[in-house]
Protein backbone atom coordinates (compact mmCIF):
# COMPACT_ATOMS: atom_id res chain seq x y z
CA UNK A 1 0.00 0.00 0.00
CA UNK A 2 1.44 3.77 -0.88
CA UNK A 3 0.83 6.45 1.47
CA UNK A 4 0.49 9.78 -0.23
CA UNK A 5 2.20 12.29 1.74
CA UNK A 6 0.96 15.37 -0.36
CA UNK A 7 -2.77 14.52 0.64
CA UNK A 8 -4.36 16.86 3.06
CA UNK A 9 -6.73 16.45 5.32
CA UNK A 10 -10.00 19.41 5.33
CA UNK A 11 -9.28 19.76 9.19
CA UNK A 12 -6.01 20.98 8.72
CA UNK A 13 -7.18 23.81 7.22
CA UNK A 14 -8.40 25.26 10.46
CA UNK A 15 -11.90 26.29 8.36
CA UNK A 16 -14.08 26.31 11.11
CA UNK A 17 -14.32 28.55 13.43
CA UNK A 18 -16.64 29.42 16.73
CA UNK A 19 -17.82 32.26 18.71
CA UNK A 20 -19.71 32.27 21.71
CA UNK A 21 -22.34 35.37 22.53
CA UNK A 22 -25.25 35.64 24.79
CA UNK A 23 -25.73 32.04 25.65
CA UNK A 24 -25.08 30.94 21.68
CA UNK A 25 -22.03 29.47 20.10
CA UNK A 26 -21.84 30.01 16.49
CA UNK A 27 -19.83 27.45 14.24
CA UNK A 28 -18.89 28.83 11.19
CA UNK A 29 -16.82 27.11 8.11
CA UNK A 30 -14.78 29.17 6.01
CA UNK A 31 -16.63 32.68 7.15
CA UNK A 32 -20.26 31.03 7.25
CA UNK A 33 -22.37 30.26 10.10
CA UNK A 34 -23.35 26.66 9.57
CA UNK A 35 -24.68 25.65 13.20
CA UNK A 36 -26.21 27.58 16.29
CA UNK A 37 -26.04 25.77 19.71
CA UNK A 38 -28.28 26.65 22.69
CA UNK A 39 -28.98 25.56 25.91
CA UNK A 40 -27.39 21.86 26.97
CA UNK A 41 -25.88 21.89 23.49
CA UNK A 42 -23.52 24.78 24.08
CA UNK A 43 -22.57 23.61 27.03
CA UNK A 44 -21.61 20.40 26.05
CA UNK A 45 -19.50 21.81 23.23
CA UNK A 46 -17.95 24.79 25.21
CA UNK A 47 -16.37 21.83 27.57
CA UNK A 48 -15.20 19.56 25.15
CA UNK A 49 -13.23 22.37 23.24
CA UNK A 50 -12.14 24.06 25.86
CA UNK A 51 -9.41 20.76 26.65
CA UNK A 52 -8.92 20.25 22.59
CA UNK A 53 -5.54 21.27 20.93
CA UNK A 54 -6.72 23.13 16.80
CA UNK A 55 -6.98 19.66 15.17
CA UNK A 56 -9.22 17.92 17.25
CA UNK A 57 -11.55 21.46 17.84
CA UNK A 58 -11.48 21.17 13.97
CA UNK A 59 -12.99 17.85 14.29
CA UNK A 60 -15.28 18.24 16.87
CA UNK A 61 -16.66 21.34 15.12
CA UNK A 62 -17.28 18.89 12.09
CA UNK A 63 -19.39 16.59 13.75
CA UNK A 64 -21.14 19.16 15.61
CA UNK A 65 -23.05 20.49 12.45
CA UNK A 66 -23.67 17.33 11.10
CA UNK A 67 -22.93 17.64 7.43
CA UNK A 68 -19.15 16.60 7.58
CA UNK A 69 -19.53 12.95 8.89
CA UNK A 70 -21.04 11.01 6.10
CA UNK A 71 -18.22 9.50 5.02
CA UNK A 72 -18.81 11.10 1.60
CA UNK A 73 -17.11 13.84 1.53
CA UNK A 74 -14.27 14.93 -1.60
CA UNK A 75 -10.92 14.58 -0.78
CA UNK A 76 -8.68 17.41 -1.58
CA UNK A 77 -5.73 16.27 -4.24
Amino acid sequence: MMCDDSYRSPLDSNAFSWQERMGEVKISWKGKVVTVLRRESALKFLEKISTADKKESQLIMAKVTGNFKRGNERKLS
